[in-house]
This record gives C-alpha cells, sequence and structure tokens, in this order.
C-alpha cells in the first residue's frame, strides 16, 4: 500500500521527512516538521514518509497545518529478524535497532519510484541519522539528528577512523577522542553499543558502517541543539565536515497542545495528574522516568522504591507496563500523598514545565535533557546505554546543572544514598538550580524570534528552497 496525497503546488519546495521507528527519533523530527512549515510561510510543501503502524504520530501534525504536510505510507519491509506487524523499536529486543536499519533500506526500490512518478518531486529529504542510505535516492539529502552535537563528533570519529581497544577484552579501557574539542573519553563499556556490535567483513554490519558513513557525505546536517550549549561541538562539525552546512535549530519542543496526545496508554488521567501537581509546593516534586524504550530490572525498581520512600520527598515516577509488577508490595499505600505512580506514559514536557517539580531523575535520552533544559528544571543522572552517558557528561560536567546518581543498564543504586540524593536535589544543590534557570532562559531565547535557532531555522529554509529554484 502506498498512499500519496496530491496536494503539492509546482511553485512551492517539495521537502521529503523520513523519520526513523523509534519514539525518541521520531517525535522530534515530526516536531521539525511542523516547525518547517509554519516557519516556511508557504514556500515549502512538506512530505512525511511513515510506515502503517505510525501514521497515527501523524494526526495531530497533519490536522494543525492546513495542508502543507502530507502522509506517504510504505508497508514495512520485511526481514528475518523482525516479526511481521512490529515496526517501531521499542517492541524489539535491544539488536533491534541495528535490524531496524538494515530492515529499513528494502524501502529504496519503492521510494525511488514514488519519487521518479510523483508530478512535483521533491527537491531534498531530510532523514534521520540512521537511514544513511537515502543519500542515495539522487536528492540533497540533509541528515537529522535527534541526538546532541557531541554525539555527532563522536559517531563521525568512530565510523570514519574506526579505532579499536589496546587490550581486547577489557571493556573498561578507556578510548579518548582527542580530536573533538574537550577530548572527550569513555571505558569501552559506554562506547557507541552498535559501534562495539561492529563485525569488520560481515555484509551486515559494512551496511551499518556505510550508514554512518553516508551521514558524513551527505549534503548538510541538522541538529536539534542550540548553539549556547554546544556552540564549540557544532564549529567542530563544520570543520570536520568541510562545510558549513550544519544548522542547529533546538530546542526542538512539540507546538503548543502536542504534547498530551502523542504518548501511549496511561493509568492516570492528565487533568487528575494536574491536579495533584497544583496541591504542591513550588519546586519539590521528583519526576522520575527513564524514557520510552529502558525497562528497569526487579532490583532497580525496588532500589528506586525504597530510595523514594526514604528520601520523603514529593515524587511522580513514570515506569513502563513491564515492569510494574516489580515494585515493592504496599509502596504505593506507604507513599500516600506525597507520590504518584503512573503506569505507562506522562505528558513530559507538561509536567516538567509544571512550577512544582524541580528535579528529574532521568536516564539522559538527549530530547529529556533538552525538555528539562528548557523547563529549567535540576537534572539527576542515570543513563543505560548509547549516547545517554555522553549526554549524562555534557550535563554534569560541562553544563553544571545535573547531579549523578548512577549509571549503567545493570547498576543498582544504593537506596540510602539514593534517598539522600533525592532529598538534597528539592532542598539543595542552589548552584546547580541557578546554572540549570540561566540555561533555560538561554535555551527559550534562542527559539524566539530574534533567538539563535530560529535564525538557523531561517536560514535552512531559505538554503532548501534555494535547492528547489535551482531545478
Amino acid at each position: 500500500m502506498v498512499v500519496v496525497t496530491e496536494q503539492h503546488k509546482p511553485n512551492k519546495t517539495h521537502i521529503l521527512i523520513f523519520p526513523f521507528p523509534a519514539q525518541g527519533h521520531m517525535i522530534p523530527l515530526l516536531d521539525f516538521s511542523h516547525r518547517l512549515a509554519v516557519r516556511g510561510g508557504g514556500s515549502i510543501s512538506i512530505t512525511v514518509l511513515v510506515t502503517p503502524g505510525n501514521l497515527h504520530f501523524l494526526r495531530r501534525l497533519l490536522s494543525s497545518t492546513a495542508g502543507e504536510i502530507n502522509p506517504l505510507v510504505l508497508p514495512f519491509p520485511s526481514h528475518p529478524s523482525i516479526p511481521n506487524g512490529v515496526e517501531n523499536v521499542k517492541d524489539l529486543p535491544p539488536s533491534g535497532f541495528t535490524s531496524m536499519i538494515h530492515a529499513l533500506r528494502n524501502l529504496h526500490a519503492p521510494l525511488r519510484s514514488w519519487i521518479s512518478e510523483h508530478p512535483s518531486p521533491p527537491s531534498a529529504i531530510v532523514s534521520d541519522i540512521f537511514l544513511g542510505w537515502t543519500h542515495r535516492l539522487g536528492l540533497r539529502r540533509f541528515v537529522f539528528s535527534p541526538s546532541a552535537a557531541i554525539t555527532c563528533c563522536i559517531l563521525n570519529h568512530l565510523w570514519l577512523e574506526m579505532p579499536t581497544r589496546e587490550k581486547p577484552g577489557d571493556d573498561n579501557e578507556v578510548l579518548e577522542f582527542r580530536k573533538i574539542p574537550t577530548s572527550p573519553k569513555y571505558p569501552w563499556w559506554q562506547v557507541s553499543t552498535i559501534y562495539r556490535g561492529y563485525v569488520d567483513g560481515d555484509p551486515f554490519w559494512e551496511f551499518i558502517r556505510d550508514t554512518f558513513r553516508d551521514n558524513w557525505a551527505s549534503w548538510g546536517l541538522v541538529i536539534n541543539s542550540f548553539s549556547d550549549i554546544e556552540g564549540v561541538y557544532l564549529e567542530h562539525l563544520k570543520r570536520d565536515m568541510a562545510y558549513d552546512r550544519v544548522w542547529a535549530v533546538g530546542p526542538i519542543l512539540p507546538p503548543p497542545g502536542h504534547d498530551n496526545d502523542r504518548g501511549g496508554p496511561t493509568t492516570l488521567p492528565i487533568d487528575h495528574l494536574m491536579t495533584w501537581l497544583d496541591a504542591r509546593d513550588d519546586g519539590h516534586v521528583i519526576y522520575v522516568c527513564f524514557g520510552s524504550q529502558t525497562v528497569l530490572t526487579e532490583a532497580q525498581v525496588r532500589a528506586l522504591a525504597s530510595g523514594l520512600e526514604k528520601s520523603g520527598t514529593h515524587f511522580v515516577w513514570v515506569i513502563k507496563d513491564s515492569a510494574c509488577d516489580t515494585i515493592p508490595g504496599g509502596f504505593e499505600d506507604r507513599v500516600t500523598g506525597r507520590g504518584l505512580v503512573i503506569r505507562g506514559w506522562a505528558p513530559q514536557v507538561a509536567v516538567l514545565n509544571h512550577r512544582a517539580v524541580g528535579a528529574f531523575l532521568t536516564h539522559c535520552g538527549w530530547n529529556s535533557v533538552l525538555e528539562a533544559v528548557a523547563s529549567g528544571v535540576l537534572m539527576l543522572t542515570w543513563p543505560m546505554q548509547a549516547d545517554q552517558y555522553t549526554d549524562a557528561n555534557l550535563v554534569v560536567d560541562q553544563l553544571g546543572v545535573g547531579v549523578r546518581v548512577c549509571e549503567g543498564a545493570d547498576s543498582v543504586p544504593d537506596s540510602d544514598e539514593l534517598a539522600r540524593v533525592l532529598a538534597e536535589s528539592t532542598t539543595g544543590k542552589r548552584e546547580e538550580k541557578e546554572r540549570a534557570k540561566k540555561l533555560s532562559r538561554a535555551a527559550l531565547d534562542a527559539v524566539g524570534e530574534s533567538g539563535s535557532s530560529t535564525k538557523e531555522l531561517d536560514a535552512f529554509i531559505e538554503h532548501v528552497v534555494s535547492l528547489g529554484q535551482a531545478k
């Protein structure tokens, strides 16, 4: 099945948007598409490619952009390691990212056909960082990075230079990136899981390697970040990629009213949650959430529950349905009045922006980091995988707006120490909190009418329109 809408006018520059089907990747690119449509002032029209199982993510976007954005729905391609009907990484085991990257390349032929048959074919494509093969569609390809600029710097270094351990088998060996500003360094076990899985000579992994190398060879790069937090890394990317076509357009936040309907099922109505927060003192609530993919182990759930209970703090804890059975018996009764446990999903941006929320215990996914930055909330960091370690280091060591709590997908915090940090996050940490508020003002200024990210967005639109006019 292919759904094509014919609303593209010849006098507009047509752009194709292709998100990667993982919530943390898809949502910021769709929000960026909304900003493109609104800011484009009628000079561009946009097609967003999704598979049938993810079409629902477009509903609000399509209804709010008055025909400037249209869907292209292509069947999800079959793949031996992906069960039929699974179209989102969150439904797959941890290896699902690489399988999904590999599977989606099979959309190359139908997408080429759609481009060649369209009466007003796109002049450019903006596609996710995991979709490097779209560089070979015959369009100017702009990479969209939902990750930080420093992560882009690190990925370029990894996949172009292919560094290895001097002591094979030693996962604690430190890998230092001396060519990147601040010379970031990480133990091997914190380096990209996808990179560590690379097997030289295996066609599957050679494709994965080429995916990231194609990012470096693409026409331009759009990053969900802003100059006040990553200016040094943005400048490095321009030097590293040997062009100035790098646009920092973040923080990309949901349009007003869009945050409340973008998640999944929840056990607590949104108005109930907001009413509960309204009754709390300013800055005295800790928001606890580990993103759309992380599932805490039973030991982690019990340690976290114990730490929350001992801390005496007010909190909202969002926990995935699959981990709910491991919550200690009687916990919710014992914290009645000061704690809410939400099974499933919560409107994170709205919660973080509530005056009662003063701290955020987070896995440090980049979307969560930017949402916390924009909200001026202190971050308590517990990175689990991938670029989350990089994000946590940026938050704590460079920006000074966070405090380390734990790190690692298998680590279990000491509940007494956790309780101490949680309690202190609402009563102390004044320097970090002041920096968080200052950084929030910078983030909101960046996306204001005359802010750096708005200017970058305008420059990107101007560049894309010029490509369309040159056709």
